[in-house]
């Protein structure tokens, strides 16, 4: 078994024994390979191996590896900060865009997705422990974004995500997961149509599963660890 099998099979062990202790189908979480700093042909192993799914974090790096691989079916999911210079390719270019965190980007992203492709799939990122220095929007702004996101036929909004605090406290950490899942459900509840809650990566996606998430974002768990960033 070659060490992409290994690493993949290690990651979907870990995310069956998951859903299995908390009682849930191992179909109800789906992963999210985060691709960054890793080269195309990383992502083509783990794409012979049935993952299609594939996470990115910087557009330019991202739009290089697009035009480098040529693969049918392969899910590009963006989940870095948007900049508003930046919607234009990622309406154009990716299935998803999980990082959004106020209304001008759903609106710059709304009229720039283009008429021939399908609506973009987002989610709102929450700044779900209010840390001042991170992107997202905050909890009470997040009902007023899936409204006007709904409003917008180019695009379809599928959730939420957020990036907890770094921390190494269980408690912490569950406390966060649970506050986005209440939120979440809050939203449900207010009749809008969600089906995804992004949260959870290598380190704590026991936890996540646990606490309701649906999708975990996994880079090094898949990847091992990240190469150093390319010169400029």
């Amino acid at each position: 078994m070659n060490q992409a099998n290994e690493r993949l099979h290690s990651v979907r062990n870990r995310i069956a024994e998951a859903c299995k202790n908390a009682g849930r189908p191992v179909a109800s979480v789906k992963l999210l390979a985060v691709s960054k700093r890793q080269p195309a042909a990383a992502i083509e192993a783990l794409y012979a191996l049935g993952q299609t799914a594939f996470g990115e974090n910087l557009l330019q790096e991202a739009r290089e590896k697009q035009n480098e691989i040529g693969l049918p079916n392969l899910e590009w999911h963006f989940i870095g900060p948007v900049q508003s210079n930046k919607t234009r390719a990622l309406a154009e270019h990716f299935d998803w865009v999980q990082s959004v965190d106020r209304e001008k980007i759903l609106r710059r992203l709304a009229q720039q997705r283009p008429d021939h492709l399908p609506p973009l799939n987002i989610c709102i990122q929450v700044n779900i422990d209010r840390e001042r220095q991170k992107a997202g929007a905050e909890p009470e702004q997040v009902a007023h974004l899936a409204g006007r996101a709904e409003e917008c036929p180019t695009l379809r909004l599928r959730g939420l995500m957020c990036i907890p605090r770094l921390t190494e406290d269980v408690m912490e950490a569950r406390h966060s997961f649970r506050a986005m899942k209440l939120l979440y459900d809050e939203l449900v509840r207010a009749g809008h149509a969600l089906d995804t809650l992004s949260m959870g990566m290598s380190g704590d996606l026991e936890l996540a599963i646990e606490e309701g998430s649906n999708m975990i974002r996994v880079g090094t768990g898949l990847f091992g660890a990240r190469p150093a960033s390319r010169a400029c």
